[in-house]
């Protein structure tokens, strides 16, 4: 049996209790806490489901700036940049790309793997961060040395795939199994084709699984965007959960009834004389009879809190408070936006740069698995800082005048190909 089939399960059981949690924030699932165990017998079956969610907001603000525009090349033939940009849109990688931001970003750690297809062209595949693994050089770092990715099949048996840089070693279990992960002494070499074809050489001498890491240690797992925000969000459930509380015991103005003359039942109580209510009139004979009623709760404490914790979000994590205020006002330029975001847009560039090392890694290995090695490419973004339409005109007429030709400055304006070299020929008649 291969060592590394058991090294690579306790790596998925360790990081599945991991992942399991962010996801489950992510869709709303959370931990509620109440105020007494009375308020939980009385409400929990009614408000177990309920969550006042901004895990999304905290991810999404971040993924909402990592739009990638393309690759340069910083080594190799021109035509390598018109090769990868093919591959790219094959893959439909502008919107899958974001698929592996919002993984990476929610989970800590998102996994893409390369491989040819059967026609001999390039596929990328995005991967779930509880479906992959990888192992880094201790003598190298950030060099992985092997990953691997484990998968259900149809019929219940569980696939293993294990990547090195000479080869892919395929595995299974000999029969189905349910649930959690089976034992590494259960998985058997997997052959889907002749004899040796559960054994696949790699002629490219690299690991075909490139993982992202989110704010990363080198060579360590990444951590997920909402670590620091799980606990003010139970925090944030918390107080609004004592607002419907509140809300429900105390909002309605209690009345009270003075210089009444009580009667009993059977067992001494005393028999209440009125039932409050909406529909209901409270009338006596009683002569002495004084009635009034009590302020109803305030709730306005409660909306404090509720709202000072969203900020308390915004500063753990560097959101932009709209992003978790909406209805917040006073931003009333681009340049005011840049300023109220300086945080955020370091952030976000740190996010670009590491990011975009690996989509370059990943756009090299797809252009040296399509016959072009030795290509470097750098990842190109688009600018996190918000800008108008005016500025970003100005920019471009800039980037002309140092040189930029035409057609490109016309698709950098939002023109399509075919129209900015159309417009660019017939300018220069």
């Amino acid at each position: 049996m291969n060592p590394d089939i058991e090294e690579s399960l306790d790596r998925f059981r360790t990081n599945a209790v991991r992942y399991a949690r962010y996801e489950r924030y992510y869709r709303g699932e959370h931990d509620l806490s109440f105020a007494t165990e009375k308020f939980k017998s009385t409400f929990g079956s009614l408000f177990r489901e309920f969550a006042l969610n901004l895990c999304p907001a905290v991810c999404d603000a971040l993924r909402d700036k990592l739009k990638i525009t393309g690759f340069s090349i910083d080594g190799g033939d021109d035509g390598d940049g018109d090769r990868a940009k093919r591959i790219w849109q094959a893959n439909r990688m502008p919107l899958r790309s974001a698929e592996i931001h919002k993984e990476v970003l929610k989970n800590g750690d998102a996994y893409a793997i390369v491989w040819p297809r059967p026609d001999g062209q390039v596929a990328i595949h995005p991967n779930r961060s509880a479906n992959c693994t990888a192992v880094y050089d201790e003598e190298t770092p950030g060099i992985i040395v092997r990953a691997a990715k484990y998968w259900r099949t149809a019929d219940g048996r569980t696939r293993m795939n294990l990547f090195y840089a000479d080869r892919i070693e395929k595995y299974v279990t000999a029969k189905a199994n349910q649930g959690w992960l089976p034992e590494a002494k259960e998985f058997v070499p997997f052959a889907d084709g002749p004899a040796g074809s559960e054994v696949v050489a790699n002629p490219f001498g690299v690991v075909p699984l490139f993982h992202f890491a989110n704010n990363a240690d080198v060579g360590a797992p990444g951590c997920s965007e909402l670590e620091t925000a799980l606990p003010i969000q139970d925090g944030l459930n918390k107080s609004v959960l004592d607002m419907l509380v509140a809300m429900e015991f105390s909002a309605f103005r209690q009345r009270w009834a003075a210089g009444l003359e009580f009667e009993y039942d059977d067992d001494g109580k005393v028999v209440p004389p009125f039932h409050a209510g909406v529909d209901h009139i409270w009338m006596t004979e009683s002569t002495d009879a004084r009635f009034g009623d009590f302020d109803s709760a305030d709730l306005e404490q409660f909306l404090k809190v509720k709202d000072s914790f969203r900020t308390d979000i915004a500063s753990v994590t560097g959101t932009p408070l709209y992003y978790l205020l909406p209805q917040l006002r006073g931003f009333p330029s681009g340049e005011s936006l840049r300023k109220a975001e300086t945080r955020f847009l370091a952030k976000v560039r740190d996010r670009q740069e590491s990011f975009g090392q690996v989509w370059a890694d990943i756009m090299a290995f797809a252009l040296l698995v399509s016959g072009a090695g030795g290509v470097r490419l750098v990842t190109e973004w688009e600018d996190a800082a918000a800008r108008s339409e005016r500025e970003m005109l100005e920019n471009i007429l800039l980037k002309m005048r140092i040189g930029v030709p035409a057609e490109q400055a016309l698709i950098e304006a939002g023109y399509g190909a075919e129209d900015a070299r159309r417009m660019a020929a017939h300018a220069e008649k």
